[in-house]
């Protein structure tokens, strides 16, 4: 996409010695902080290492729907239409994100990929080091780079030699190739989750669900009340008060599925929630292992002799092995030389705040919160461009030293 002027007229709040602020990844959160920081008047320009925006979105598997609704969905400045329906689907919100970036007009350079960010020379704003050799300095910068980022795979003993189709949920993207076939998914979170009924509902032959700590499992709405309405509710008060409200309410609306192979928690929910652990949303699954059509079986430990070992000594021979196993946010070659990341690779701050050895630094999009992801980065959007303009209205005001 060309660069271009925004659509409105910003207010004037000059970049500091006119350096933008350099947004790296063209994702929602990336658009939505674009936009918050040309709405206070400071230039944004969006490094997109694909040749569109909106590429993480554009590879997840079909028949995704946010589990969000769609008015508290939208990023700033633009609405969802109301023909995208209550819940987005995937290609919507690709079509959303388009129409984002054009609407708004946004500064946008695609094909560029940053590899690593170092504090520009004298101390004053930073230094990103691109695709091409480029060197690129900004007076600030927003990493928006994805939750979803790497594909994840255990490194499972006897995996090198495995055999069988094995492939990340990734790579997944409808049921078609594997109907008539015996798959077995790994992972219960909302992927795999979803991917289980998907397949279900495609002809496989025979689903298996591969889980090692049973979910928390909530009804994506319940007459007529999103669970996400429950989440913006409920984010704010002591985990303690949250946990117990929870457990008398799931066995309210979530039948026991013990007898399945699905036992309640023995873990609160926003214990779980707070370990990074979301709870899943049902749009089949509890259907469809209630009527055996979704197998819940033992975590997978390894491969052995072209089968997989499970954790409770079994050994089955799948046609396809499904891992719904997460992504890693790899952030340590373009920031872990900073110090700026916790024992899991995930930044220390998020939102408007900036780590305290460095300043001008901000990250979006590595929390997956159970208020829902897309309004969470809206408000990081507005909060990270307002930290951003009041950092250069500081540093506008500030006389240059004298000799």
């Amino acid at each position: 996409m060309a660069d271009s002027t925004a659509s409105t007229t910003p207010r004037t709040v000059p970049s500091h010695e006119d350096r933008p602020v350099y947004v790296i990844g063209g994702g929602p959160g990336g658009l939505a902080a674009a936009y918050a920081l040309r709405a206070r008047g400071v230039r944004a320009v969006v490094l997109e290492k694909s040749d569109q925006v909106g590429a993480s979105w554009r590879r997840h598997y079909d028949r995704l729907h946010l589990h969000t609704t769609r008015r508290l969905s939208a990023l700033p400045g633009l609405s969802m239409p109301r023909s995208f329906g209550r819940w987005v689907s995937r290609d919507n919100v690709v079509r959303y994100l388009e129409k984002y970036a054009e609407h708004h007009k946004l500064e946008i350079v695609t094909g560029v990929e940053v590899s690593r960010i170092e504090p520009a020379p004298g101390g004053d704003g930073w230094l990103l080091h691109a695709t091409g050799g480029r060197e690129l300095t900004g007076s600030a910068v927003v990493v928006a780079t994805g939750y979803n980022h790497t594909p994840r795979i255990p490194d499972w003993h006897g995996r090198d030699t495995y055999t069988g189709k094995l492939l990340h949920a990734g790579e997944y993207r409808n049921p078609a190739p594997y109907a008539g076939r015996d798959v077995l998914v790994v992972g219960v979170g909302n992927t795999g989750a979803e991917i289980a009924v998907d397949l279900v509902e495609g002809g496989a032959s025979r689903v298996r669900l591969s889980v090692r700590t049973a979910p928390h499992i909530v009804r994506r709405s319940t007459a007529g009340w999103a669970a996400q309405f429950t989440g913006i509710l409920v984010r704010r008060l002591p985990v303690r008060l949250v946990d117990r409200l929870a457990g008398p309410m799931a066995k309210l609306s979530v039948p026991d599925l013990a007898a399945q192979g699905l036992p309640r928690p023995g873990t609160g929910l926003y214990s779980r929630v707070n370990e990074g652990s979301i709870p899943v949303q049902d749009v089949g699954l509890i259907a469809a292992v209630r009527k055996g059509k979704v197998e819940v079986v033992a975590a997978v430990e390894g491969f052995e002799d072209d089968k997989a070992v499970l954790a409770d000594g079994s050994r089955i021979d799948p046609d396809v092995v499904i891992a719904a196993t997460g992504y890693l946010r790899a952030l340590e070659d373009m920031v872990g030389h900073l110090d700026v990341l916790d024992g899991r690779g995930h930044p220390v701050v998020h939102g408007g705040h900036t780590p305290k050895n460095a300043p001008g630094l901000y990250f979006t999009g590595f929390t997956n919160p159970i208020s829902g992801m897309f309004r969470e980065l809206a408000l990081d959007a507005e909060k990270i461009a307002k930290a951003v303009a009041r950092h250069t209205s500081k540093a506008e005001a500030t006389p240059a030293p004298t000799r």
